[in-house]
């Protein structure tokens, strides 16, 4: 088994990180979803072994992760935490990750440039880490985490930051991951970030696993939701009339000042997916997305609702 987790509690003191879990993955693309705080970094550091747990035990590839650091060769870990070194170029932390792996300085750089060519780093590679962007930055952790091949890439929040065609461009890189025969464990908070990438969900709240499922189910809890998505760009009214000859947008709101629009929309995972295409057909210039967790945060509240009988 992949990851199996047995009863398992983590106490900080007296706080609950997570809460009684049972879990069993079998190799496979799964997508761990909470909102902020809900429990989902310590669930992943204790199936990496940086956590011990209170109570229960985790299995990591049928050993102990916390006694046994054999199995964690198998493992590629992108953290949401920004711990990255700034005095160093991108190329030369890959590189000696990969040495930390046991590779030699040789086989370390052909891994490291190989990696770093799948993020799409180009010639930020023999920059200093110092000067990255946020999104540069989340690049050059996705590559030490894939440069040595593991069977498993687990991944905290990987696509913050990022903009939409950066977006795009991880989003093809996970998929072929996957479908090369690897495994994938992502955590985010944004429901259509996992959906893009893997079809069976975990969804966390307040420290407990309060379901799994496929896409086709966890919909089956949204269907009346509607998603909310904030864009800021130049022309709100070309985007607004570009958007709904699409047939993808319920509704629009123009933000005040006519900086941007509210999109509202039960087909988020089309949106996302079309909003790179028209910003390089239509010469749009588009600041920034937000994601709001709304429809998340409505479909725990379903399950909250479930757990308690209420419905």
């Amino acid at each position: 088994m992949m990851i199996s987790l047995k009863r398992v509690t983590k106490l900080y003191g007296i706080v609950i990180g997570v809460n009684d879990i049972n879990l069993e993955l079998p190799a496979g693309a799964y997508g761990l979803l909470g909102p902020n705080g809900s429990g989902k970094t310590t669930l992943l550091n204790l199936i990496t072994g940086q956590l011990r747990p209170s109570q229960g035990s985790v299995g990591l590839f049928d050993s102990d992760p916390f006694r046994d650091t054999a199995p964690l060769g198998q493992v590629g870990l992108c953290p949401a935490m920004d711990i990255l070194p700034t005095d160093v170029t991108g190329f030369e932390w890959v590189k000696y990750m990969m040495q930390l792996q046991g590779f030699d300085p040789t086989e370390a750089a052909r891994l490291a440039n190989q990696a770093l060519d799948q993020v799409r780093l180009d010639d930020a590679r023999n920059r200093d880490i110092a000067g990255y962007s946020r999104g540069m930055k989340q690049r050059v952790k996705l590559a030490q985490a894939i440069a040595h091949e593991p069977n498993l890439l687990i991944l905290d929040e990987p696509m913050a930051g990022l903009d939409p065609i950066a977006r795009r461009d991880m989003t093809d890189l996970l998929r072929g991951w996957i479908s090369n025969g690897k495994s994938i464990l992502m955590a985010s908070h944004i429901l259509y970030e996992v959906e893009a990438v893997a079809d069976n969900f975990l969804l966390i709240h307040g420290g407990r696993l309060l379901a799994s499922g496929s896409t086709d189910e966890i919909y089956s809890l949204l269907e009346d939701v509607p998603r909310q998505i904030d864009v800021v760009c130049d022309d709100a009214a070309r985007l607004a009339v570009l958007v709904q000859r699409q047939g993808c947008i319920d509704s629009v709101q123009f933000h005040e000042g006519g900086e941007g629009l509210t999109m509202f929309t039960r087909r988020p995972l089309e949106v996302y997916q079309q909003l790179p295409v028209w910003i390089e057909e239509e010469k749009l210039t588009i600041k920034e997305v937000i994601s709001g967790d709304e429809s998340l945060q409505a479909l725990f509240e379903t399950l909250m609702q479930i757990h308690r009988g209420q419905v």
